[in-house]
C-alpha cells in the first residue's frame, strides 16, 4: 500500500504549484522527454499519438470541406520575408539563420520556417494565372521553429508541430467566408472532439497576427486560469497578394490581387488537454483522443488466473474489432492497485476488471477515470456498454471544463476592479474597451493581462472602457496567457 500512495504524491498537487504539477504530469505520463537543444522536446509515442488523433480528425474535416494536403520547404529566402513588412518586424525576434552548407557561405541567408506565407505566396504566384484556377485551398502538415526566450513543453517550444492552411480566392467575401468557417471547423473539434469549452472571437489590432488585416481565435481557460490561445483564422487581404505579385485574369479580362487566408492549430492543443482536465491524480484524457481508451485489468488469485486470462483475450478481441482503442496489462508482478493508479495516472478513460467472480456471473466491471462511477455491465453486451460509457465520460469532462470556465468568468467596470480581482482570483476578466491601443496597453502593464479576443457572443455588453470611462466599442476577453 505505501508503494501505491508513493506513486501518487509523486505529482506535485496542481494548488501548491500548477507549473510544477504539469511538469511532474507530463513526464510521469511519459508523454514527453527533454532534447539536448534548447526549448526542444521529443514526443514519446503517448505523446505523439495524441497528436495522431488530433491529426487525423482534422484533417478529415479539412478534407471535407475540399482542402488537399501539400508541402512546402523547411528553409525560406531572407529576401521572402522583406516583401511583407509587418510579417517580418512580427518575426524577427524568433527567426534562426541558416547561414553556411556544404563548407560555404550562402550568398543569402535561408530562414528556418517560422510560418510558410511567404514560400507559399511566392509559389501561388506561379500556379494562379485566372479566375479558372481559384480557389486555392491547401493545408500543410508541418513542424516550424520559433526560437522562444521561455518555454514550456507543448504549449511554448522553439520546434513545435501544426498545420497551416492557406488559401486564395476571387473576392474578399469568399476569403471571409473560408476564414470564419475554419474558425467553426477549430471551435467545433475542439469542443466535441477534445471536450474543452472555448470562447470565439476577433482579435484586436494589436494581438492579430503579423500581416493579417483580421485575426479570429478560439480561447481556452486551464486550470490556473490562465489562456491558451488554441486556434486561429486569419483573413489576410490582399496583403501578401501584392507582396508577392499573386494576381489572376478576373472573368473581366481584368488583372485583379487574389484576398488570401491562413489558419492553424499546433500541438499546443496537447498542453491544453492536460492543463483542461487534468487534477491531483494526473492526467485525464477524452476517450476521443486517447492513446488507450479502455485498460482491461484481469484480477485474482493464481489459481484462476488462466482461466481469467482466457476470457480477457476474447473480451479484448470484441472491443478491438469494434475499433475501440484497449489494452491488457496481465502482469503478475504488480498489484492491481498499483495498476489502478497508474492508469489513472495515465489518463486512461475507463478500467475494466475482471475476476473469477464475474466469469461466474457473465459480468465485467467498469470504472470511470473521471467520477469514479463503477458500473458491472454483462459480458455479452460489453461493447456497447463500453461506447456509452465512453460518451458519457466526454459528456462530463466537456460540462465539468465549462462549469470550470464559468466559475471562474469575472465581469468588471474598471481598471481598478480588475486589478483587486485578478490578484486574488484567477481567470477570465469580460470588460469594456474604447478600442484606444493606449487603454489596452495600459491593463497589459497594470495587470499582466492581454485582450484574449472580442467574442462573438459576450455574456454581457459594456458601456464603457475600463480605463479611460468612454462609451466602450467592443465587450472584450482579459486574461493572463500562456
Amino acid at each position: 500500500m505505501s508503494k501505491e500512495k508513493q506513486f501518487v504524491t509523486e505529482i506535485t498537487p496542481q494548488h501548491e504549484d500548477f507549473s510544477r504539477w504539469y511538469i511532474d504530469v507530463i513526464k510521469k505520463a511519459d508523454l514527453m522527454d527533454y532534447s539536448p537543444v534548447r526549448g526542444c522536446i521529443v514526443f514519446r509515442p503517448d505523446g505523439f499519438e495524441i497528436w495522431e488523433h488530433i491529426q487525423g480528425e482534422l484533417d478529415r474535416r479539412f478534407k471535407e470541406t475540399g482542402h488537399r494536403n501539400a508541402y512546402f520547404p523547411i528553409f525560406i529566402p531572407e529576401s521572402f520575408f522583406q516583401k511583407e513588412k509587418e510579417h517580418v518586424e512580427g518575426f524577427n525576434p524568433e527567426l534562426p539563420w541558416v547561414t553556411e552548407a556544404g563548407g560555404e557561405k550562402l550568398e543569402e541567408r535561408l530562414a528556418i520556417r517560422p510560418t510558410s506565407e511567404t514560400m507559399i505566396g511566392h509559389m501561388y504566384a506561379k500556379w494562379i494565372q485566372s479566375y479558372r484556377d481559384l480557389p486555392v485551398l491547401i493545408n500543410q502538415w508541418a513542424n516550424v521553429v520559433r526560437w522562444e526566450k521561455r518555454t514550456l513543453p507543448f504549449l511554448r517550444t522553439s520546434e513545435f508541430l501544426w498545420q497551416e492552411g492557406h488559401t486564395a480566392h476571387e473576392t474578399e467575401e469568399e476569403a471571409r467566408q473560408e476564414t470564419m468557417q475554419m474558425l467553426e471547423i477549430y471551435r467545433d473539434f475542439v469542443e466535441n472532439f477534445l471536450a474543452i469549452p472555448v470562447i470565439s472571437g476577433q482579435k484586436t489590432p494589436s494581438e492579430k497576427f503579423a500581416g493579417a488585416v483580421d485575426t479570429y481565435s478560439i480561447e481556452a481557460m486551464m486550470k490556473d486560469g490562465r489562456a491558451v490561445q488554441a486556434g486561429t483564422s486569419h483573413y489576410m487581404g490582399t496583403n501578401f497578394a501584392v507582396a508577392f505579385d499573386i494576381q489572376y485574369l478576373s472573368r473581366d479580362n481584368n488583372l485583379e490581387y487574389v484576398h488570401t487566408t491562413s489558419w492553424g492549430v499546433s500541438t499546443r492543443l496537447i498542453g491544453s488537454l492536460i492543463m483542461v482536465h487534468g487534477d491531483d491524480r494526473g492526467l485525464a484524457l477524452p476517450p476521443k483522443v486517447a492513446p488507450t481508451q479502455v485498460i482491461m485489468i484481469p484480477i485474482g488469485p493464481p489459481k484462476a488466473r488462466e482461466q481469467v486470462l482466457a476470457r480477457t483475450d476474447e473480451l479484448y478481441a470484441e472491443l478491438k474489432a469494434a475499433g475501440i482503442r484497449v489494452r491488457v496489462d496481465d502482469r503478475a508482478d504488480v498489484s492491481p492497485g498499483w495498476k489502478f493508479n497508474e492508469y489513472e495516472m495515465r489518463g486512461v478513460p475507463l478500467r475494466l476488471e475482471l475476476g473469477p467472480r464475474d466469469l461466474d456471473n457473465g459480468v465485467a466491471v467498469l470504472v470511470s477515470r473521471i467520477s469514479g462511477e463503477k458500473r458491472v455491465v454483462p459480458q455479452d453486451n460489453l461493447v456497447a456498454e463500453v461506447q456509452s460509457m465512453l460518451d458519457q465520460i466526454h459528456r462530463e469532462m466537456y460540462e465539468r471544463a465549462k462549469q470550470f470556465r464559468d466559475d471562474n468568468f469575472l465581469s468588471v467596470d474598471s481598471l481598478d476592479e480588475m486589478k483587486t480581482l485578478m490578484e486574488n482570483k484567477r481567470g477570465f476578466v469580460l470588460a469594456g474597451w474604447c478600442g484606444s491601443a493606449a487603454c489596452e496597453k495600459q491593463v497589459k502593464e497594470e495587470t499582466g493581462a492581454t485582450s484574449r479576443n472580442i467574442p462573438f457572443e459576450p455574456a454581457e455588453r459594456k458601456a464603457s472602457c475600463l480605463v479611460c470611462g468612454d462609451a466602450a466599442q467592443h465587450t472584450v476577453v482579459f486574461a493572463r496567457a500562456y
